[in-house]
């Protein structure tokens, strides 16, 4: 038989049947109850008055629910990094692990217990590409030649290519991205169109940054602006490998960072009229997310590991 707290009512009666000078065992078969449940009743209660019994129950009972994980230091850490475009998968990847778990977070979202707008989660979902318009060629190494090593991203230094375009009729501005494979580090330097001089300057630009030994691959899509991979190859000594037509997850990893990318900067952006600067401040926040694929350390830090090991 499952025991049942006494009720209001019943502790009304306890009240005045002691009063009149009842007896426990008296009280108790008058109840229906054990005479050890009085006894406990009146011993929790000492001068007994039902109205402050019933308060001290409900107390009780307030405080042995579940304890709420939101401390003022925890809800002070996720609203900082939601802010910063974390995902609450990231957010408890890299600073909660065990103690709280993501769909926590995503409850206090949802019910209004942090201090920051539902926008600041990131939208997921398949974007569908716009119809290939750019001229292509068939010429280049392709990436079936490429060393096995690259695909099981082990060495540091293989890096994959591709433009970020204007609105369709907005603007020739785009953008040349590259993401070092290992670290998953991305980097998006501003071009004036999508032609091969545009692209070999981005590339050269990029190459002037970091170590000569920090490239030791390019691989990229067919598009014309890569048509200057002979300069690249010969010029810069770096080796360009050309993904199989319409095998876009062949160069999936700088596929995905695109997809980040526009995040900040949606399909109609006019290229032309976004800084340098504003690339930046996107790129900062891309490359500061921890990465589940990265045990949770991120792309900027195990890409600056990866450089001081070339110094």
């Amino acid at each position: 038989m499952s025991y049942t707290h006494f009720t209001i009512a019943e502790r009304s009666k306890i009240e005045t049947l002691r009063d009149l000078g009842f007896s426990i065992r008296r009280i108790a078969r008058i109840l229906g109850r054990a005479p050890s449940s009085v006894s406990r009743e009146l011993n929790r209660n000492p001068y007994y008055q039902c109205n402050q019994a019933q308060e001290r129950y409900k107390q009780k009972k307030t405080n042995c629910g579940a304890k709420s994980k939101l401390t003022s230091e925890i809800k002070e850490k996720v609203q900082e990094k939601l802010t910063l475009t974390w995902s609450p998968e990231q957010i408890v990847g890299r600073l909660f692990q065990g103690k709280i778990s993501f769909k926590t977070i995503y409850r206090w979202l949802y019910y209004g217990l942090l201090q920051v707008p539902l926008s600041v989660l990131r939208q997921k979902g398949k974007r569908q590409k716009p119809k290939e318009t750019r001229g292509r060629f068939n010429i280049g190494t392709s990436i079936s030649k490429r060393p096995k090593d690259v695909k099981k991203r082990t060495t540091f230094g293989h890096w994959e290519l591709d433009t970020v375009v204007s609105g369709r009729g907005q603007a020739k501005g785009c953008v040349a991205t590259f993401l070092e494979r290992k670290s998953r580090w991305y980097l998006a330097i501003k071009i004036p169109n999508r032609s091969a001089s545009s692209m070999e300057g981005a590339i050269r630009k990029l190459t002037t940054l970091f170590p000569e030994t920090a490239f030791q691959s390019f691989t990229t899509d067919r598009g014309k602006e890569f048509s200057c991979y002979p300069v690249i190859e010969e010029d810069l000594s770096i080796p360009v490998y050309f993904a199989d037509p319409y095998s876009s997850w062949q160069r999936g990893s700088n596929e995905n960072s695109n997809g980040l990318l526009r995040e900040f900067f949606p399909k109609r952006t006019n290229f032309d009229h976004v800084e340098q600067e504003e690339l930046q401040k996107a790129l900062y926040l891309i490359n500061n997310r921890p990465r589940k694929c990265l045990g949770y350390r991120t792309p900027h830090e195990v890409f600056m590991k990866g450089v001081l090991h070339l110094i």
